[in-house]
């Protein structure tokens, strides 16, 4: 670990995984958890937003793999296309798989979604410390539209909140990346200078 408390890269020299979480006003506001796996990311929408209160369970819903290009966009998605909406970068880092097997070994990260719990640490400018992402619902039940679901939840670690909420409020929360809100990345490409 560096002075600053962020990891620097594996043992193996490699440049950590990086996560993203994207606030997506869309049909439906939701917050879009997305982690970089074997050369994509990997997404989730949370409609409620990932916490940092150990207490709250958050809903993930599988959704379909994004280039890891994806990982930078911010802007307006226009009306007509998939997933059209206002999306900001709320939060951005890189993370450290925490998957053993039953021997202590290292589980890679797709390994352990594969079978339906992973377990990773943080880095982010907002998001820190140990999450999980454990499955639910397996998506071949009737009531699911195919769809996985998992539960994103937050470690009692000393990085935790317990005195207050754990999300933010998405038409308040600002860019890890610009700095601005949802409001006003739709505002500047209303007006055709950037977003």
């Amino acid at each position: 670990m560096r002075n600053d408390g962020v990891p620097g890269p594996r043992p193996d020299g490699a440049p950590r995984p990086c996560f993203v979480v994207q606030i997506h006003d869309a049909r439906r506001l939701h917050f879009d958890f997305r982690l970089e796996v074997d050369g994509v990311l990997k997404s989730w929408a949370v409609p409620r937003g990932p916490s940092e209160n150990p207490s709250d369970r958050r809903l993930a819903v599988e959704t379909e793999d994004h280039p890891l290009e994806y990982r930078e966009f911010e802007g307006v998605i226009p009306q007509g296309e998939s997933g059209s909406g206002t999306v900001i970068v709320w939060d951005q880092g890189t993370y450290e798989p925490l998957g053993h097997d039953q021997r202590g070994g290292a589980l890679p990260f797709a390994e352990s979604l594969a079978l339906g719990h992973a377990t990773f640490r943080l880095h982010g400018s907002k998001l820190h410390g140990e999450f999980a992402l454990t499955r639910f619902r397996v998506g071949d039940e009737p009531e699911s539209g195919g769809r996985e679901a998992w539960l994103l939840i937050k470690a009692a670690d000393r990085l935790a909140v317990k005195d207050r909420p754990g999300s933010p409020d998405p038409y308040h929360a600002r860019s890890a990346r610009t700095g601005r809100t949802l409001h006003q990345v739709a505002l500047a490409a209303a007006r055709g200078d950037g977003g």
